[in-house]
C-alpha cells in the first residue's frame, strides 16, 4: 500500500501584531499542534514585508498549509504569495486589531477550544482576490475619505502609529474638513465623472475592524461589491458614518451600490488609497476581480460570506 504524506503546517508569527498578543498565540498554537502530533515549523516577520518572503520560502518549500499569525496586514503579506499556488493553502490566526479578514472566513479572535477543532479540521474554500494597479488585495481597498485618514496616520517609513488619540483626531478632522475628489470613472464598460466623498472596493464585507461599507459582498462569486458616497455635508456624513457599522447606509440617498469584475478610476492628483489597509498613492487605479483564485481555512460552524460550500 503507498504511503500517504501527512500535511505539514507552517505559522508566520508577527510579533507586533495586536500590540503582542500574537506572541500569546503563538504559545497556544504550539500546544495545540503538540497534542495533534502534527509536523509544524514557526518562523517570526522581521520587518514590513518580510512575511511576503517567508511565505514564498515556506510554499516552495513544501507546506500544505502556510498560516498567517497576525492581523489583516499580516494575512495580506502572507497571501500575496499563495495567489494560484496549486497545493499550498492559506490559513490565519487572528491576533490583530480589526481582524476583518478572518471574520469572512467565520474565524473569531477569542478561539475557544471547539474552534480550534474545526480550525484543524480544515475545510478549505476557493476565494476570490483582487487587484489594484497589479498589487493584491483579499478583503478591501479604499479611496477617498478613509485613504485619507489613513495617510495621516503612517509614519514616514510606512509604519503605522500607535496613538489611538490621534487616529480619531484625523476621523474627526476629516468629516469636517475632507473635500470630495473629481474622477473620471468607468464601472460595467460605462465612463462617467463625478464627485466622490468615499470609495470602497471589497471582496468582504467588513474592513476598518468593523465597519460593513459592502454588506452583500459574497467572497467567491467572482464580482468586486463597489459602495460610492457622493459629495455630503457634515451630518449626512455622520448619520452614513453611523449606519455603516451594521451596514443600513446603502438606503441613504448619497450612496451608491454597485457590483462589477472591473472598475477604473482616474483622477488630476495623486491620492491615497489602501489595500486590506496597506497604503499606496496614485493617480490612476485599474481594479479587478482574480475568481477563486485562493485556497483558504474557514470555520464552516460560524458565519462566513461564501456562495458555495466545497469542503475537501
Amino acid at each position: 500500500m503507498k504511503e500517504t504524506t501527512r500535511p505539514t503546517w507552517a505559522f508566520i508569527v508577527n510579533p507586533v501584531a495586536g500590540s503582542g498578543h500574537a506572541l500569546i498565540t503563538e504559545q497556544e498554537i504550539k500546544k495545540q499542534v503538540k497534542e495533534r502530533n502534527l509536523t509544524a515549523e514557526f518562523v517570526r516577520s522581521e520587518k514590513k514585508g518580510h512575511a511576503t518572503e517567508l511565505a514564498s520560502e515556506l510554499a516552495q518549500k513544501g507546506y500544505t498549509y502556510v498560516v498567517a499569525v497576525g492581523g489583516d496586514g499580516t494575512l495580506n503579506e502572507v497571501a500575496r504569495s499563495l495567489v494560484g499556488h496549486p497545493t499550498c493553502t492559506l490559513g490565519v490566526i487572528p491576533s490583530g486589531t480589526g481582524n476583518d479578514f478572518a471574520n469572512m472566513l467565520g474565524l473569531s479572535p477569542d478561539f475557544s477550544q471547539e474552534s480550534w477543532d474545526v480550525f484543524f479540521e480544515t475545510h478549505v474554500q476557493n476565494l476570490d482576490v483582487g487587484s489594484c494597479n497589479g498589487n493584491y488585495f483579499f478583503n478591501g481597498m479604499g479611496l477617498g475619505f478613509d485613504a485619507q485618514v489613513a495617510s495621516e496616520n503612517y509614519l514616514p517609513n510606512g509604519e503605522l502609529k500607535n496613538v489611538r488619540g490621534n487616529y480619531l483626531w484625523h476621523i474627526l478632522k476629516n468629516l469636517l474638513f475632507f473635500k470630495a475628489q473629481k474622477m473620471q470613472i468607468t464601472l460595467n464598460g460605462e465612463p462617467k465623472e463625478k464627485l466622490s466623498f468615499l470609495n470602497a472596493v471589497g471582496i468582504g464585507r467588513r474592513y476598518a475592524g468593523g465597519y460593513y461599507l459592502t454588506p452583500k459582498a459574497i467572497a467567491d462569486d467572482g464580482l468586486l461589491d463597489v459602495c460610492m458616497v457622493d459629495p455630503v455635508n457634515v451630518l449626512q456624513r455622520l448619520s452614513i458614518l453611523l449606519k455603516v457599522p451594521k451596514g443600513t447606509h446603502l438606503s441613504h440617498s448619497k450612496v451608491h451600490y454597485y457590483q462589477t469584475q472591473k472598475l477604473r478610476i482616474e483622477l488630476d492628483h495623486k491620492a491615497a488609497y489602501h489595500l486590506d489597509g496597506e497604503l499606496f498613492f496614485s493617480n490612476r487605479f485599474e481594479i479587478e476581480i482574480h475568481p477563486g483564485k485562493i485556497r483558504v481555512i474557514y470555520n464552516p460552524v460560524q458565519d462566513h460570506y461564501f456562495s458555495e460550500i466545497q469542503n475537501s
